[in-house]
């Protein structure tokens, strides 16, 4: 008897569409005791008198399925749009505005943004749909979902939990930057803060660092702290629109700007000229980090999501969030960099030189700055806020699941930890500024072990679980509990063997990359 019938019993159960006598009847028609009872080991207790037959075995039964994954009291989306808008708004971070315009632009332009998009549809689908699956299955954050499966492969999990526990602190940290500039620009400081020196003086003010640090960080904490539904998801619900309403905004603004149109040609005509293969691999890490993919984000997000969500569907509806995110950062971006810059594309930057240095100076240049940029900031502001939620989320899930403890302790612990590693980051400007490993200070050396060496590791680990480990007969029984697998053929072909690929040169491309010997 396969799993997934197990499996729908007992939703229908949690679900309170069956009762217990109807249980008793189904189970005895149709499951395997001795099978059963091995899906449910772990629920097993020494009171549980064998054998489990009769009338008394059946309620022994129940008293076991009580136990189990689908009877405890874990939190869920209210449902499919619930698990949507939150997934959608982790994946919309600092990487699609700041990082993706600039890639388009150097290589190809629709060029780059067709590859990305294929991307998506493709590598990154397969790579989310595993994510979720383990995290449905299971029912358990990052850190022990992968135990609950293989007690063998555990240890993806403690990968996969390492990476937002390492980049928590700073992400929140970047997350109090631009907290610092939309209360500059919602208080008139626009001249100021488009001055050259601005950004710098700015890193070199640990206390000032600190306290906007502490108040991004307290937000997330207390949204956390409000649980899935009155926290990760209502918060979620309001800030997706929000952030899609500002974009589009921004968006027409931008390309309204004199000699903005150079910029938009730019962006949408093809390049074949500049696209190569550097521009292939950039597309995929890209891609790779945009849809939060490897950070245990999506397996603890799926932990949540009921067993009557369509899960291809919603992964569906979630590419398409982040591809009309990035199309529009690329919109917002390139044809005001463009309009200032005289239709120099050199000018255009990415990273933190793109968001806190180009882009004061284009709002500085042209009318309505503190229109302009109080918008911009709150945008990245939003997106910043819900991509830490996500972080900070499968961090929280796997301390409850691994330890039992409480929501509310776990993510102010959470909130403790990533204020003090980001204190570190913040030193490592000031006087811990000696402190390099290579080239590099405290807050990129996280970025380059997260998201150059432990994400593709991770994604790796995954397809190989995914595919060699667990099975694709059982990603296929858990998405059909809900929906059709309309792309069974596709996620079969890329996590055995295309997926696995992707990720190495992925990983081998970062690591160039870091080193300076090939540049993105």
């Amino acid at each position: 008897m396969r799993h997934n019938y197990i499996d729908r019993i007992i939703a229908d159960i949690y679900n309170k569409n069956m009762s217990r006598k109807q249980y008793f009847y189904k189970f005895s028609q149709n499951i395997d005791i001795n099978h059963f009872l091995l899906y449910n080991r772990m629920y097993i207790k020494k009171t549980d008198t064998l054998p489990l037959t009769g009338s008394d075995g059946m309620q022994r039964i129940y008293g076991i399925t009580k136990r189990s994954k689908y009877m405890k009291k874990r939190s869920t989306f209210t449902g499919g749009f619930g698990f949507v808008m939150a997934a959608a708004s982790s994946a919309i971070g600092l990487g699609n505005i700041w990082r993706f315009p600039y890639l388009a632009a150097k290589y190809g332009g629709s060029a780059f943004l067709i590859v990305y998009i294929i991307l998506v549809l493709t590598f990154g689908f397969s790579l989310m749909i595993a994510e979720n699956v383990i995290g449905r299955r299971t029912g358990k954050g990052p850190l022990v979902a992968f135990g609950e499966i293989s007690k063998k492969w555990s240890f993806i999990g403690v990968l996969a939990t390492l990476v937002p526990v390492l980049i928590f602190p700073y992400y929140n940290l970047i997350g109090g930057w631009v907290l610092n500039y939309t209360a500059g620009y919602l208080s008139g400081f626009c001249t100021t803060m488009a001055e050259d020196t601005y950004f710098t003086d700015l890193l070199a003010n640990p206390v000032k660092l600190f306290v906007v640090e502490f108040i991004f960080t307290a937000g997330v904490t207390a949204v956390i702290m409000c649980g899935v539904q009155k926290g990760i998801e209502r918060f979620s619900k309001i800030l997706m629109p929000v952030l899609l309403i500002l974009a589009v905004a921004i968006s027409v603004y931008s390309i309204t700007l004199p000699g903005a149109m150079e910029g938009v040609k730019y962006f949408f005509v093809p390049s074949m000229e500049h696209f190569s293969l550097q521009g292939l691999l950039a597309a995929m890490g890209q891609m790779f980090f945009s849809l939060s993919l490897a950070m245990g984000i999506m397996i603890a997000y799926g932990s949540y999501l009921p067993k009557n969500a369509d899960i291809e569907k919603s992964v569906s509806q979630i590419e398409f969030f982040d591809t009309l995110i990035a199309v529009l950062a690329g919109l917002m971006i390139i044809p005001a960099v463009f309009a200032f810059s005289g239709g120099d594309e050199t000018a255009l930057g990415k990273g933190p030189g793109l968001m806190f240095i180009t882009l004061p100076k284009v709002f500085a240049s042209m009318g309505g700055t503190r229109i302009a940029g109080s918008l911009f900031f709150l945008l990245v502001l939003f997106a910043a806020l819900t991509s830490s939620m996500s972080v900070m989320e499968a961090i929280v899930s796997s301390i409850c699941d691994r330890f039992g403890m409480g929501r509310k302790k776990a993510a102010l612990l959470t909130g403790i930890w990533g204020q003090a590693v980001g204190t570190l980051c913040i030193l490592g400007y000031s006087v811990l500024s000696g402190v390099k490993f290579g080239s590099m200070d405290i807050l990129d050396s996280l970025d380059f072990l997260t998201n150059s060496v432990l994400m593709p590791v991770t994604a790796l680990l995954t397809c190989i679980f995914v595919g060699y480990v667990f099975g694709i007969d059982k990603v296929k029984d858990e998405i059909t509990l809900s929906g059709k697998f309309k792309r069974e053929k596709i996620f079969t072909v890329m996590i055995k063997y295309i997926a696995p690929i992707l990720t190495v040169a992925i990983l081998i491309s970062s690591i160039l990359d870091s080193m300076g010997i090939i540049k993105f």
